[in-house]
């Protein structure tokens, strides 16, 4: 495996920022030169980067046979748009540098959880701003995700918004900038084919945020999947023993979201 650790560097990023590579070696043993990539956006209410939704993500993807790259993304007091550019960063590394470790560069996919959720689906409505090819110096379609998978993601700045999330990836300019940040009202025939997934009980950040983006994606014409469980809180990751941190996560029939998203990116 290649596992590196690469610092990110945009504009306002934090020390810490940077993505850390899961590619899988080549070998003539096994024919295939090249893999999909799926970078990780962890959750955390842009406060932090969980551990639990970094790795094991990865590996996973890793044991069926993908590429990883995790984006432990600046959070606060870093502020919009550090993250998503952060983001880009990756997604031009993959396209520019992964090819030579076997990366796809026409099969480049996100991953995002919670506020990830909200970073993942937030760089699928504006990678072709010209605020992100100004930053990254390369033309958009070089920035292009091919498709995304939301996990209980944050989606609205409105009555059901994960305020906290919001207003760490605002700060002073919250008022003034947070319904730029309702995702909902963002889609655009250009967002990619979407994965979302939800438990209906979560307390944390209601399904009406997942409910609200599939509405608009469904309005947009996006090749979109949604998977409502009727079980489950926030923060499920996995739903297995390698992520929970308590009994009320080990839930098998909730964690078939991750096979139902790979067939759904198998299939871009």
């Amino acid at each position: 495996m290649i596992h590196e650790k690469i610092k990110l560097h945009v504009p306002g990023s934090a020390d810490y920022a940077a993505m850390y590579t899961y590619f899988l070696d080549l070998s003539k043993e096994v024919p295939i030169e090249k893999r999909p990539t799926v970078i990780v956006c962890p959750g955390g209410a842009y406060a932090f980067t969980s551990d639990r939704e970094a790795e094991p993500i990865a590996m996973r993807f890793n044991a069926i046979g993908m590429n990883a790259v995790v984006v432990r993304y600046s959070v606060a007091p870093a502020r919009f748009p550090t993250a998503l550019l952060e983001v880009a960063t990756a997604v031009k590394y993959v396209r520019e540098e992964g090819v030579k470790y076997g990366c796809d560069p026409e099969k480049v996919f996100t991953i995002g959880f919670s506020a990830g959720g909200h970073l993942a689906a937030s760089y699928g409505n504006f990678w072709n701003r010209p605020f992100v090819a100004e930053a990254m110096n390369c033309p958009s379609e070089l920035l292009r995700p091919n498709g995304q998978i939301l996990s209980y993601p944050v989606i609205t700045s409105g009555p059901f918004a994960h305020h906290d999330s919001i207003k760490n990836l605002l700060g002073e300019q919250y008022e003034l900038e947070k319904a730029n940040q309702s995702l909902e009202n963002f889609v655009t025939k250009d967002t990619p084919p979407t994965f979302v997934w939800h438990t209906q009980p979560d307390d944390c950040v209601p399904v009406e945020n997942a409910l609200m983006l599939v509405s608009a994606l469904q309005k947009n014409g996006i090749k979109t999947e949604f998977h409502m469980f009727p079980e489950g809180g926030h923060g499920l990751s996995l739903c297995n023993e390698v992520t929970s941190n308590s009994d009320a996560q080990l839930l098998p029939h909730v964690g078939k979201w991750f096979d139902l998203a790979a067939e759904f990116l198998q299939s871009l």
